[in-house]
């Protein structure tokens, strides 16, 4: 969906389809035909944004095959759907029955993430609409903490270069500018946009910034402002930003509240779980070490203090918190969004809703048909598109109406 900001610019507003994941082409091309034109038709618009996951496979694919690439910008156009953003975090195997650690490889340090995202660079230039000449590719935040030292830090930012060269001759051949949004991750090298500025350092490419996404923001209790602020500070673009919501727990130390918390902890995905205390930022790799009592630092020692919220990383659905005792970080992404798209000119033009989780929470939540879930997400892209229609905060305190 598109949106016009007061400025005259257009706002993006894509789905990303990793919610029916697909390692190969024909499972993106099912994707498009069996979810995406659906709710298209249903809400009613000539054009939808879908934000893409494509995995190994379907890449090479893409890549190896100028048949197979036509035939997928002909299923989008046909479709009446677009792509101005590739989510380009998850390498393959995210519908697998654990995904957990798996998610952050290969990482940053191996030559297979520089080519698999430079592929993705190049696809998403053929797959711009026409009249689009910046597209944006998510990727995840360099690695997972451990192991990774100076050398591989090193590597790290020596691909990065790389890329940033690559895009910038992908310009110079193809008129599209795509850049790269480290996503920041708790747990992950780059968990926080204070990260993210450090490791961008020396990386001084416009081609290179951040993905915000609003569920991590807030699991780690960064402060919107803040973290924004920052990156303009430092002169770090916001190729896009991912509107979800984390899991909040305000009285962790209740018996009912740790009990409704345990119902979200499953095995597909790790659930970082954070809290913030007086000897700062608390927390463990996954939601079930969270219920030992310890006061641990972010570790996979088990434990976490319960005297302060928890907040744990998991893309609840945007349209239905969950049920009291627990609730949303829904807030910090109306903040957010109100920072990004709310001034005299939006700080990012590419909005990805990334509720990837539905099969993954307690049973009784869960939609049971395909039907079910295509139900679901025509609420939560209506509910999305108010928020960007309605109350878009300026930054001088006013508010502005984002008109379709």
């Amino acid at each position: 969906m598109r949106f016009r900001h007061p400025d005259g610019s257009t706002v993006h507003l894509a789905y990303c389809t990793n919610v029916h994941p697909a390692e190969t082409l024909d499972g993106v091309l099912a994707q498009l035909r069996d979810h995406c034109e659906p709710v298209r038709r249903r809400l009613g618009r000539d054009r939808l944004g879908i934000g893409l996951w494509l995995a190994r496979d379907a890449a090479r694919t893409l890549t190896t095959d100028p048949a197979s690439l036509r035939a997928l910008r002909a299923a989008l156009d046909r479709r009446g759907l677009e792509v101005v953003t590739l989510n380009g975090f998850p390498y393959e195997g995210f519908g697998a029955d654990e995904v957990k650690y798996r998610v952050y490889r290969p990482d940053w340090t191996s030559p297979e993430r520089l080519a698999h995202t430079t592929d993705l660079a190049r696809l998403l230039a053929a797959l711009l609409p026409e009249d689009v000449t910046e597209g944006s590719v998510s990727t995840l935040p360099l690695a997972w903490r451990t192991p990774f030292d100076a050398a591989a830090a090193a590597t790290a930012r020596a691909s990065l270069t790389t890329l940033a060269g690559r895009l910038d001759a992908l310009e110079e051949l193809t008129g599209r500018s795509i850049r790269i949004g480290l996503e920041p991750e708790p747990g992950c090298t780059v968990e926080t946009v204070a990260d993210a500025v450090a490791a961008l350092a020396d990386v001084p490419s416009p081609r290179i910034g951040v993905c915000l996404d609003t569920c991590h923001l807030a699991t780690s209790f960064e402060d919107p402002r803040t973290a924004l602020d920052s990156l303009a500070a430092a002169g770090i673009p916001v190729p896009k930003a991912q509107l979800s919501a984390a899991l909040h727990a305000e009285h962790p130390h209740l018996p009912e509240v740790k009990a409704a918390l345990a119902a979200f902890a499953e095995p597909r995905f790790l659930h970082q779980t954070r809290t913030r205390t007086a000897a700062g930022l608390r927390g463990t790799d996954d939601l079930p070490e969270a219920f030992a009592t310890s006061d641990a630092l972010i570790t996979t020692t088990p434990g976490l203090p319960d005297a302060t919220p928890w907040r744990a990383h998991f893309h609840v659905p945007l349209h239905a918190p969950p049920a009291p005792p627990l609730s949303s970080t829904l807030p910090v992404l109306t903040e957010t969004l109100g920072l990004l798209v709310g001034g005299p000119h939006p700080r990012t033009r590419h909005l990805e809703v990334e509720t990837y989780t539905w099969q993954a929470l307690p049973p009784d939540r869960r939609p049971r048909t395909r039907a079910g879930l295509g139900h679901e997400r025509r609420r939560l892209r209506s509910r999305s598109a108010d928020g960007l229609r309605i109350r878009a905060r300026e930054n001088t305190g006013r508010h502005r109406d984002l008109d379709r």
